[in-house]
């Protein structure tokens, strides 16, 4: 991994990271159906969760050090928000058939948020070709901070014993609820931001 869109730290970094979403899906599809209760407190989903928060936290690492060294590529401009999003939706569509989680991210929640990543893709591409400027906005952004939080409180919630530690899964639960409610919020909001945003390119069309 020495040549080409490999050779600098920023690229490998996406490369590895799409790597890790792999082995997490892997890992969740190794569950099969199981009910809370078998698959609570286990090694692998201890795996899971720290593979999750990982792989979503090193997303600034290979950003810091594109930036740092100007090393920002057309490679990482495509595969970095490409690999963010098989990662989170990925998640999300996992938790939402997985009968234990169900309860925190209902399919349809899920559907809202895959069709706003598909809206915002469908306008950058648009957008881009005529050679305007796209680039992710301060409440995309958000929205992704969000997500994250909300697939690593349900992950989390049955990854440890919590219990043990004084904390009632009840105010885990509700704090996953919340997040997944924010995540709809953020995502429609950011949504709505880009199109308006973007309606200067549309202004012209027939």
């Amino acid at each position: 991994m020495t040549q080409g869109v490999f050779k600098h730290w920023p690229n490998r970094i996406t490369a590895v990271r799409f790597v890790g979403a792999i082995v997490l899906f892997a890992i969740f599809a190794s569950w099969g159906a199981p009910e809370e209760p078998d698959v609570s407190r286990t090694i692998s989903t201890q795996v899971a969760f720290w593979l999750f928060v990982v792989t979503a936290l090193t997303d600034y690492l290979d950003g810091y050090l594109a930036r740092r060294d100007n090393l920002v590529s057309a490679f990482g401009r495509i595969a970095d928000p490409f690999v963010d999003k098989v990662l989170v939706l990925g998640s999300m569509i996992f938790l939402a058939v997985m009968p234990w989680s169900q309860q925190w991210f209902p399919a349809w929640i899920v559907v809202v948020v895959l069709a706003r990543e598909f809206l915002v893709t469908g306008i950058r591409s648009y957008v881009e070709s005529q050679g305007g400027s796209f680039a992710a906005d301060m409440f995309g952004k958000i929205k992704m901070v969000v997500q994250c939080l909300a697939i690593g409180f349900a992950l989390g919630r049955i990854s440890f014993n919590w219990e043990a530690l004084g904390i009632h899964l009840e105010w885990l639960s509700w704090c996953t609820h919340v997040l997944v409610w924010a995540t709809l919020v953020t995502s429609i909001g950011s949504g709505l931001s880009y199109i308006v945003k973007a309606r200067i390119h549309f202004s012209g069309d027939e």
